[in-house]
């Protein structure tokens, strides 16, 4: 299996080109970069060890997905969550104020870490409760959480460094986005494609896009590319 290095489109998430499947997921279809694939693997039988069975609840997500689902949030059509988790009524908020409480939690299409395939949301399916919809909140990997073991253990290891070449991008981080103890990055591939991903080029892509709510995102850019995207 050879790595090729991503180029700006497969960073936007238009080509997924850099992209390899990955086994053993189910009827789910996952992707990741070749690099972040092969530990994920180590990972994944690593934490077999302790009774974790991993598995991907999100990993590569192109652009059109991203945008579908900021545009939704955006125009009232799927739920948007405050710092708690709790649902935020979008009605009472104008065009800025959405697109921050929707940046709480989801990406602007275009800087999606899952749009480079280094980055994946994980929970634990032998301890998934028997017709239990994943919801990806802080309370299922704490204390009396259905995956809270899955959470300890990347709490241990990640507290001491990376763990099999992964760490959680979103977790004491200097940045805006929430913390989401679910969401792990293969830190090599996502500096390689961060060295890629520039501010000019994003904004670009956002001036050609249909995302909802596109003068607001432009009016304040500088501010999203600086809490948002530009993190380690």
């Amino acid at each position: 299996m050879g790595a090729m290095k991503p180029t700006i489109s497969n960073i936007f998430g238009l080509d997924q080109s850099h992209l390899t499947q990955v086994p053993g997921c189910g009827n789910a279809t996952r992707y990741l970069v070749f690099p972040a694939f092969d530990d994920f693997t180590l990972l994944r039988e690593t934490l077999a060890e302790h009774g974790v069975q991993l598995a991907i609840a999100s990993s590569y997500r192109s652009f059109q997905q991203q945008q579908l689902i900021w545009n939704e949030k955006f125009n009232g059509n799927r739920a948007v969550f405050d710092a708690d988790g709790l649902p935020l009524d979008m009605s009472s908020l104008d065009d800025v104020e959405k697109v921050f409480a929707i940046l709480r939690w989801s990406a602007l299409p275009g800087a999606s870490r899952h749009h480079w395939g280094s980055d994946l949301d994980i929970y634990d399916l032998a301890a998934l409760p028997q017709g239990y919809q994943l919801k990806l909140i802080p309370a299922e990997y704490q204390s009396n959480g259905p995956f809270s073991l899955l959470g300890d253990l990347l709490d241990q290891h990640f507290a001491v460094g990376d763990f099999c070449g992964f760490y959680r991008p979103y977790m004491d981080k200097l940045s805006a986005v929430a913390n989401e103890p679910w969401h792990i990055s293969h830190r090599a591939s996502a500096q390689q494609s961060m060295s890629i991903l520039t501010k000019s080029a994003l904004q670009q892509l956002v001036e050609n896009s249909d995302i909802a709510g596109k003068a607001a995102v432009l009016e304040r850019f500088d501010e999203i590319w600086q809490r948002f995207v530009a993190i380690d």
